[in-house]
């Protein structure tokens, strides 16, 4: 989806997916050739107006790698969520940062990890780049080193990989897709303050 936010100084949210595949005793990082930056990148996209922090996730992993949900594991801090009553409760990314996009624009990036048993089943999506490159963190290094892959794709994923057994592997299917159908109490009684 195109920037939702045009003007200089304004922000996007987006969702972005690291994904990480051991193969051949080695793990391997998910990056795509971005074709509007001519660059390799990690999987992700802007949120659209109507969609969830993670619809968006789900909706751009199948898109640009063809992985469904259901063939990942999430990589989460912790492995209980609680009851968030009538809240839809979603994952917690393992980095939340603002970078600045062509020197006016702002994309705040949710960035969360998964890990892939195999390569995916389906293919991407006909508007995506079909250019997936399974990469070691010394190969992403490399890349780097040639200007090939930005700097805070190899950082996240030497971050990742790094720190990959301090996280549990959880189902994805564990996170509702679904936008709440009740409203909290907290909106039905009106907040303190607030005119009725």
């Amino acid at each position: 989806m195109p920037h939702i936010h045009t003007e200089p100084g304004q922000h996007d949210m987006t969702v972005s997916a690291w994904i990480l595949l051991d193969e051949g005793g080695a793990t391997k990082c998910l990056v795509h050739f971005h074709r509007k930056i001519e660059t390799l990148m990690q999987i992700g996209g802007h949120l659209e107006l109507n969609q969830t922090p993670w619809q968006a996730l789900a909706a751009e992993i199948l898109e640009e790698s063809g992985y469904t949900l259901n063939e990942l594991k999430l990589l989460q801090p912790i492995a209980e969520f609680g009851d968030g009553g009538p809240a839809v409760t979603h994952p917690i990314p393992f980095n939340v940062n603002t970078h600045l996009v062509n020197n006016e624009h702002y994309h705040t990036d949710l960035c969360y990890g998964f890990v892939a048993a195999q390569k995916p089943k389906l293919s991407v999506h006909k508007d995506e780049s079909n250019d997936l490159r399974w990469m070691s963190v010394e190969e992403l290094r490399q890349a780097y080193d040639e200007g090939e892959v930005l700097k805070d794709v190899y950082r996240r994923y030497e971050f990742l990989v790094r720190n990959r057994e301090k996280f549990v592997e959880l189902s994805p299917e564990t996170f509702s897709l679904e936008h709440p159908r009740v409203s909290g109490a907290l909106y039905k009684k009106g907040i303190p303050g607030e005119n009725r």
